[in-house]
């Protein structure tokens, strides 16, 4: 019973789905009708949950079940503004617990060190919620007034010209520097960042 249980366990965190009475069987290496027994006598006992088709035990409840594919666009450039066409060169499977149900999401991959201040650098992975708005604060994918697309902080409205602020967020490199854009075009806003640890 606890080579079955551990199995069950192993198998769904692994293939994201119930074993069969099958797979339960020549995993611990006894015959079918055995391997179904055991699990008709542990669903009693309350060990496990048998219904006849699905197995599952208390920690699989807390396995993660729903996933969402994210396509990966391209890159954009975390310091001057560039030209970006979508091409989409691949789908990442992510999972809804963490990154929500995807519902209007990209990603892009980061060029340049404009950004390193809030954290995202070179070749990281952005989650873009694709929306038209922003709050200030908020790291924005944005298009400037020559229809070109950069990654910069929203920083709010400059008083004196009435313009957009577009701001680096990198002080040692670009101390102070940023854009001033007529009508800013918000085409995503970063929600989260995934990158690898060196």
């Amino acid at each position: 019973m606890k080579e079955i249980h551990a199995f069950v366990n192993d198998y769904f965190r692994s293939e994201r789905r119930s074993p069969s009475v099958n797979d339960v069987a020549k995993a611990v290496g006894i015959a079918k009708t055995t391997a179904y027994r055991y699990l008709v006598d542990m669903n009693e006992r309350g060990i496990i949950a048998y219904d006849g088709s699905t197995i599952t035990t208390p920690q699989t409840g807390k396995c993660i079940s729903g996933y969402f594919s994210a396509p990966i666009v391209g890159s954009i450039r975390c310091g001057n503004p560039e030209l970006e066409e979508e091409c989409i060169e691949e789908y990442i499977s992510l999972p809804v617990s963490v990154f929500g149900n995807g519902q209007d999401c990209y990603m892009l991959r980061a060029e340049g060190d404009s950004m390193v201040d809030v954290g995202i650098a070179e070749n990281d992975l952005l989650l873009i919620h694709r929306q038209h708005t922003a709050a200030v604060g908020d790291v924005v994918v944005a298009l400037d007034g020559e229809r070109q697309n950069t990654l910069k902080t929203f920083a709010g409205i400059d008083i004196e010209s009435g313009c957009a602020v577009l701001k680096y967020e990198n002080r040692k490199e670009y101390p102070g520097k940023q854009i001033l854009v007529n009508e800013l075009e918000v085409q995503g806003v970063v929600t989260h960042i995934i990158k690898a640890m060196k």
